[in-house]
């Protein structure tokens, strides 16, 4: 499953993010975002999602989203 399936509220613990592109995983990493960590998705918008990592909150598109296997 992914993010673009997540129920809003519910907490997460991400499996694996599937990307081609090391800057992109870098990018994740540097927000807190990878394997083993949490994340919870506070809405979905047509877009995109907005999802909660540690103490922040971000603004994600539809094909990150995809990328974020939960």
């Amino acid at each position: 499953m992914n993010l673009k399936d997540a129920t809003e509220g519910k907490e997460y613990i991400i499996k694996e993010i599937v990307t081609d592109d090391e800057e992109l995983d870098a990018f994740l990493f540097s927000l807190g975002c990878y394997s083993g960590e949490t994340i919870t998705v506070i809405a979905h918008r047509r877009g995109g999602c907005t999802v909660s990592i540690k103490d922040g909150r971000y603004n994600i598109d539809n094909q990150l989203a995809e990328a974020i296997r939960i």
